[in-house]
């Protein structure tokens, strides 16, 4: 086991995995800007390295900082957390090439799943579903544009090869909207990702979004940790998870999860990742595949009693799963609430003074965040600023658990998006489970303020 791990992110993803260290016995560094002197996991850090100023370009962007600060400190490995350069595989390269363990996979892992078009045709070849579109990336021919459009079926997507985050998309219902969309998705693309290349899929009409958890050592052992359904999504923006998706027959959950554990088998991967699935009319059809921990990893690892973050640091270390598929049985359900910094229902940003941070407790319910009374939330970065995470024996009681954390959730000084969820967590076809990932862009048009 390592002795020493530097934390290359901020917020509650920090916290989250400097608590894994303290259980494991390793000591954490914790890099920050100077937007986050006052964070709670620098003022709990065994050691702690200021990377820049605010702006994330200059600090937890900044590699040579952060290899730097590693460099300084003695640590043995770096742990990116989500977001930042965790799917970068450059700084996966230069971080083992400056004699540190990477907490994640290969660089040449990120580079295959992390460009679109790529994953999509390595996870053909694995003998994963896809969404029928193109076979690559597109061309700029105006006549095979429109050929392959037209043998895909309107209405398509085009997609960003190197996007992420739900940017770089962009629906076509008709072929004379098709070049101007795809002229368009192109120049976002080099502008956002640094890759222009764009490519096309059908446009499901109503999918639910289910992704699988896997997670590999370094000895070919791979297991799959049940699936989560994060279809409450607002541009492309997850809002509530769970786990397990309801309404799913078992059986359908278990074949595509052992196509999951095959294709990391086939392209050699190590660490935790995720596959993101559309599911309609009992078929999955794979989108992307997530190199690293997912925000939304805490309803995975109260249904199956694993710690991700931890076992995480331990494949990396060389260390076996501690677990065979076998051994993984689904208790319960788990739901998890984003709690964001900003206008319920307007979305806008809210940084600023948290005069009141009052947070549910009880059984069943967990809270991962960086936030206290007097905290002050920079403008710099995301606005989620917590998690609530609720597990019961079933979804009904969950639920229930959910509506009692929300109620008893208390935050003042900013405006957070808890009353969004207090109305989502009573709204009859949430409730009922199954909503598409189309269902809260609608119902928020329904519910205008």
């Amino acid at each position: 086991m390592f002795k020493k791990i530097l934390v290359a992110n901020r917020g509650e993803i920090a916290l989250r995995v400097q608590r894994a260290c303290r259980e494991l016995g390793v000591k954490a560094v914790m890099v920050y800007s100077e937007a986050d002197r006052d964070a709670k996991y620098v003022r709990l850090a065994d050691e702690a390295v200021c990377i820049g100023p605010a702006p994330s370009s200059q600090s937890y962007l900044n590699m040579p900082a952060i290899i730097s600060a590693a460099e300084v400190t003695d640590s043995e490995a770096i742990h990116p957390g989500y977001g930042f350069l965790s799917e970068n595989a450059d700084f996966a390269e230069r971080v083992e090439k400056s004699g540190f363990q990477f907490i994640g996979p290969t660089p040449e892992s990120i580079r295959i799943m992390g460009d679109k078009v790529s994953a999509k045709q390595a996870m053909i070849k694995a003998g994963v579903p896809c969404v029928p579109g193109s076979e690559g990336e597109l061309p700029d021919d105006a006549a095979t544009l429109k050929r392959i459009a037209k043998s895909v079926g309107y209405p398509v997507i085009i997609k960003a090869a190197g996007g992420g985050g739900g940017r770089g998309m962009r629906v076509v219902h008709t072929e004379a909207a098709l070049l101007a969309a795809v002229q368009m998705t192109k120049a976002e693309a080099g502008a956002a990702f640094g890759n222009p290349a764009v490519y096309m899929e059908k446009y499901l009409q109503n999918p639910r979004h289910i992704e699988i958890q896997i997670i590999a050592d370094k000895h070919r052992n791979v297991v799959y940790l049940g699936e989560r359904d994060c279809s409450m999504q607002r541009r492309h923006q997850k809002v509530i998870e769970e786990a397990p998706a309801p309404g799913i027959p078992r059986r359908l959950i278990e074949r595509i999860g052992e196509r999951c554990v095959a294709a990391c088998k086939k392209i050699g991967y190590r660490g935790a990742g995720t596959f993101e699935f559309l599911y309609e009319n009992g078929e999955f059809y794979f989108i992307e595949m997530n190199t690293r921990v997912q925000v939304e990893h805490p309803v995975t690892e109260w249904v199956t009693g694993v710690d991700i973050v931890r076992t995480q640091i331990m494949v990396a270390a060389g260390e076996k799963l501690p677990f065979t598929q076998r051994q993984i049985q689904m208790r319960g359900h788990a739901i998890e609430c984003r709690v964001n910094a900003e206008d319920p229902f307007k979305f806008t940003p809210s940084p600023g003074r948290v005069t009141t941070w009052h947070m549910p407790g009880g059984p069943g319910v967990r809270v991962d965040s960086h936030v206290y009374n007097n905290y002050f939330v920079p403008p710099n970065y995301d606005s989620m600023i917590g998690k609530i995470i609720v597990h019961g024996d079933t979804r009904e009681q969950a639920i229930a658990r959910m509506q009692t954390a929300l109620a008893e959730t208390a935050i003042e000084g900013i405006s957070s998006n808890v009353p969004l969820h207090r109305e989502l967590m009573v709204d009859a076809n949430f409730i009922a489970g199954g909503t598409n990932i189309h269902y809260l862009e609608k119902w928020l048009s329904d519910h205008k303020r």
